[in-house]
């Protein structure tokens, strides 16, 4: 099976217990690192999520992954929050960060850079509009959404 159906296949199968818990599905990674396969899911919840949550979703996950068993070979679960710099897989995502400041990186260049770090000043499902920071000065830039290879939250220093 390959990578984005087991993600789709392990979405479908945790969403509804998520949602009925509270809990918001983040991200599901399917990844081989060295020898060895990871199945990672990022979830969180209003207020933070923290290990007991963590541990019960994992319990849950797992029983659900020997029951159905979609993936063929060996692999590692983990469960965990998504951290302090957050992806921003989803429009829905990008909308709860705006006022927020935001690591974007896109897949070609705009305005000479391909990075843009500042605070997404709005979002319209078309466009992201952050005040960047570069060199020490304060700029407006407009990325189109389509163009945006990763979104992240960040932390300033």
């Amino acid at each position: 099976m390959s990578t984005p159906k087991i993600k789709s296949v392990v979405e479908e199968m945790i969403q509804p217990y998520l949602d009925e818990n509270g809990f918001e599905l983040v991200d599901v990674e399917y990844v081989k690192e060295g020898s060895s396969y990871f199945l990672r899911v990022f979830v969180d919840k209003e207020g933070g999520i923290d290990i007991e949550d963590c541990g019960l979703i994992s319990e849950f996950i797992s029983n659900q992954l020997d029951a159905n068993d979609p993936i063929p070979e060996a692999y590692f679960l983990e469960v965990s929050s998504p951290g302090a710099e957050r992806p921003l897989k989803k429009p829905e995502d990008v909308h709860k960060a705006i006022n927020k400041n935001v690591y974007v990186t896109t897949y070609e260049q705009i305005d000479g850079t391909k990075e843009f770090e500042g605070v997404l000043l709005s979002f319209d499902g078309e466009e992201m509009v952050i005040e960047a920071i570069t060199k020490g000065r304060k700029s407006k830039k407009t990325i189109p959404y389509a163009k945006v290879a990763s979104a992240r939250l960040s932390i300033l220093f």
